[in-house]
C-alpha cells in the first residue's frame, strides 16, 4: 500500500534536494565525460561539488528548527520529473547518477517526505550514507582505475550532447 502519492511530497526541504540532486543528475549525464571511459579531471572535481553541495544542503536542512506549521502543512507538492538517465559510454558516471537518483528516491518515499521540513534522523543518516558512497567510488574507484582503452567496446553509446546553450 503506498502511502505517498507518486511524484509528489509534503517537505518543503525535501523539494529542495529533489530539484537539486535532478540538477546533479543532468549535469552529470551531459558532462565531457559523459561520452567516453575516462572520468575528466574537471568533471570529477564537479562531480565532488556537487556531492558536497548536497551534503551542505542537507546540513542546513537538519540544523534548523523542525517548524510547527499547522495553518499550512501538510502540504502537497509535485515534484519536478527525474531527469531519464541515458545509456552513456562513461560507466562510472552512469553510476554517480544511479547513486544520486537512489538517494532522491529514497527520500521522496521516506517518512520526512511526509513531515513540513526537516529531515527525520534515519532519513538524513540514509542520505549522508548515499553520498559518502559517492565519494568513496570517486575517490577509491574513479581516480584508481580511470582512464580504461577500451577498443574493443567503444563506443557502446551514442553521445550525450552538448549542455544546455543559453538563453
Amino acid at each position: 500500500m503506498a502511502t505517498t502519492e507518486a511524484g509528489k511530497t509534503y517537505n518543503t526541504d525535501i523539494f529542495g534536494l529533489v530539484r537539486r540532486i535532478n540538477r546533479f543528475i543532468s549535469e552529470m549525464f551531459l558532462s565531457q565525460s559523459g561520452g567516453v571511459s575516462q572520468t575528466r579531471s574537471f568533471d570529477v572535481v564537479r562531480a565532488k561539488a556537487y556531492i558536497g553541495a548536497l551534503r551542505s544542503y542537507m546540513k542546513w536542512v537538519t540544523d534548523q528548527p523542525e517548524l510547527d506549521l499547522p495553518e499550512t502543512g501538510p502540504r502537497s507538492m509535485t515534484l519536478p520529473a527525474s531527469p531519464v538517465i541515458p545509456q552513456i559510454e562513461n560507466e562510472s558516471i552512469f553510476d554517480l547518477a544511479t547513486l544520486l537518483e537512489l538517494a532522491r528516491d529514497e527520500l521522496v518515499g521516506s517518512q520526512s517526505s511526509r513531515i513540513p521540513t526537516n529531515l527525520m534522523v534515519f532519513d538524513s543518516d540514509r542520505f549522508a550514507a548515499i553520498l559518502t558512497k559517492a565519494d568513496a567510488f570517486i575517490d577509491s574507484y574513479i581516480s584508481v582505475v580511470d582512464p580504461l582503452d577500451l577498443p574493443e567496446s567503444s563506443p557502446q553509446a551514442a553521445m550525450s550532447g552538448p549542455g544546455r546553450g543559453g538563453v
